[in-house]
């Protein structure tokens, strides 16, 4: 699939009407969203044929475009069960087969390396402080390829937090 029509896809799905401050929900937009999965499954193969997890996953954007660009199986999870209802509303609408799971992600229960990648744009900790930091570090654990993961640009150490025992970590 070419970038102008995964984005152009991702451009159609609805998105929260009013998004819940609390929750630090807010869109991934079509044109960030494509970019970071296009780049993902292109430069380093880790969509197509993999098992996705979307954590977080509010209206499916990210979860919806690993499913576009041939990713074996999604999953996206989030705590907010109308933020579900929309996301598989929309992964109908593009008839995607995508598991949705109303979990908060510290519940999870994953065990280790459950899921090839995740991807993710957490709550980046602006009404709970490390909020972020906590999606990574479940991520990192679950993850036994990559975690793409969008973080505020004033994150700090957020390599030296999740480095730990990553032997090619890399933020970019």
């Amino acid at each position: 699939m070419k970038l102008k029509q995964l984005e152009g896809l991702l451009g159609s799905l609805q998105q929260f009407s009013n998004p819940k401050v609390e929750l630090e929900q807010y869109p991934t937009g079509p044109h960030i969203a494509s970019r970071l999965l296009y780049m993902a499954e292109n430069t380093f193969g880790g969509i197509s044929g993999k098992v996705v997890a979307d954590f977080g996953c509010g209206c499916g954007t990210l979860g919806i475009a690993s499913a576009l660009l041939g990713a074996e199986h999604v999953i996206g999870i989030d705590v907010d069960s109308q933020s579900l209802e929309i996301a598989s509303k929309n992964a109908a609408d593009l008839e995607l087969d995508i598991d949705f799971i109303w979990c908060d992600i510290k519940n999870l229960g994953w065990r280790d390396q459950s899921v090839n990648t995740v991807v993710m744009n957490p709550p980046f900790g602006t009404r709970k402080k490390g909020s972020d930091m906590e999606f990574l570090s479940i991520a990192l654990k679950v993850a036994s390829g990559a975690v793409y993961s969008l973080h505020k640009t004033t994150t700090r150490d957020i390599e030296k937090a999740a480095s730990g025992d990553q032997e090619d970590f890399s933020v970019g």
